[in-house]
């Protein structure tokens, strides 16, 4: 009788052990999201995406369903008359290829240029911009925005973001809305001093791509602006998140180790 019990037991988790995988157990390799159509692609085989080159992932279609269901993070891009091109442009490409949803905001909205040559059309206006995850302020006649009374006075009156970013000569821009004070902080290598004076409580660093004080970041100028938004990216997204983003931009030349996190 025993030994029917434990043949018969045997037999049982022997079928449970060939029991094939649901459709939601089973497991596919899907296009790191990019917010294009492949997003929603299913491939056989690890690799990259053939229509994005982004590095695929390895999911069970209820996980990437969640991964395509969760919230978009908001990024608030001020954008000045004559701000610099890469300061805003380099942060831009990562945050789009990590899933964030980036939007520009300017004074008016009325078309801006940038280096004298780039035309922009803000998204919206102080006036009208709504809620953002994150608030970033770029370098490239920044004085153009700190020192117009209704720009600071915007940016105080911000629902709280969850991140305060800045690049190049940006740091002015938070510095004036006292968002810098008692910080450690860094910006463009030529506006050192200047940004010492500007935030006298602020300790002024020279030597780092970017500094995190866990809400606000800020960076060195123009490339480094690319390190602090990739710091970032892993930071909220994780490590591999911003390591597939900078591959795909060939940003090859990336040590996350250049900046300094502040610890609380």
């Amino acid at each position: 009788m025993k030994e029917k019990v434990l043949h018969f037991l045997i037999l049982v988790l022997s079928l449970l052990s060939c029991t094939p995988l649901t459709a939601q157990q089973q497991k596919a390799w899907y296009c790191s999201p990019c917010n294009s159509d492949c997003d929603n692609l299913e491939f056989k085989t690890a690799g990259t995406c053939p229509h994005c080159d982004m590095k695929l992932i390895e999911q069970t279609p209820e996980e990437h369903k969640q991964t395509m269901k969760a919230k978009k993070l908001t990024v608030a891009f001020y954008l000045q008359d004559g701000v610099e091109v890469l300061d805003f442009a380099g942060p831009m490409e990562v945050f789009s290829y990590a899933q964030f949803k980036v939007f520009t905001v300017s004074r008016t909205k009325e078309p801006i240029t940038s280096q004298g040559i780039l035309k922009i059309i803000p998204d919206y206006s102080i006036d009208d911009a709504p809620k953002a995850d994150i608030i970033a302020f770029f370098g490239g006649n920044a004085g153009n925005a700190y020192n117009d009374p209704k720009v600071i006075e915007w940016l105080k009156r911000q629902p709280t973001p969850d991140y305060y970013f800045s690049v190049c000569t940006g740091a002015f821009i938070l510095g004036k809305a006292e968002l810098l004070n008692n910080l450690t902080v860094t910006t463009f290598h030529s506006s050192i001093e200047n940004l010492k004076k500007a935030v006298p409580s602020a300790k002024v660093l020279s030597d780092v791509r970017f500094v995190d004080n866990g809400k606000v970041i800020t960076t060195a100028g123009i490339s480094a602006g690319i390190d602090g938004a990739l710091h970032l990216v892993a930071k909220i997204r994780g490590q591999e998140a911003a390591r597939n983003v900078a591959t795909y931009m060939e940003y090859d030349k990336w040590v996350p180790e250049q900046g300094l996190i502040i610890k609380k």
